[in-house]
């Protein structure tokens, strides 16, 4: 893959948005599901409303509980659609595929290398995330320490169709697929049209 192209910070930056956004909504339905697996919603609450120790105490876990479901959504969600295909919704929407250095599919287990890779990448102010838009091959910290490369996915644009079927029209012979066809030399003369009934005169 010699003139692969690489995934630039911002639009990988506008992808990774798109898949926060569908972390948020599951990291929402995982709080709820705690709450209700804790018992905070019920006789707790009540209880934690009783003095104002007990109400940070209750915000405490509650908050607890998010965090470890967003942390725990967020790891599962990029491990799969990385470790899988390549690529989450974020990514898939806007062209982008994570790969291996070498070229080859990413696996589950690189995938979550990588996605421990994000922690160390957002120690420092997030400089391993803004690596990204310095970097030769667009690699952030967490691309490095998995060695993988996110490149931008080859599509049949309409331009490249145009200049088949225009090189076609002009005589190249070349067919939109590549193929060969053959066109014909000279059209032929159109069928002439029934004499007019003076002329079938004798």
């Amino acid at each position: 893959m010699t003139d692969r192209k690489y995934g630039g910070f911002w639009r990988r930056f506008f992808a990774f948005l798109i898949d926060k956004v569908i972390l948020y909504v599951v990291s929402l339905i995982l709080f709820l599901i705690g709450l209700l697996a804790m018992g905070l919603k019920g006789d707790m609450m009540s209880r934690a409303a009783a003095s104002p120790e007990d109400i940070m105490q209750g915000v405490g876990a509650i908050w607890l509980i998010y965090l470890t479901a967003s942390f725990l959504a967020g790891m599962t969600y990029f491990t799969w659609f990385h470790g899988i295909g390549g690529r989450t919704p974020g990514k898939m929407l806007l062209g982008l595929r994570v790969i291996q250095a070498s070229g080859d599919p990413m696996t589950p287990g690189l995938a979550f290398l990588r996605c421990v890779g994000y922690l160390i990448s957002g120690l420092v102010f997030g400089l391993g995330f803004l690596w990204i838009a310095f970097d030769g091959r667009k690699q952030g910290w967490h691309d490095k320490i998995a060695a993988t490369l996110v490149i931008r996915e080859r599509r049949i644009s309409d331009r490249d169709t145009h200049r088949s079927f225009t090189e076609y029209d002009a005589g190249g012979k070349t067919a939109p697929d590549g193929g060969a066809i053959e066109t014909p030399s000279s059209v032929p003369e159109p069928v002439s049209s029934l004499p007019r009934p003076e002329e079938r005169q004798e």
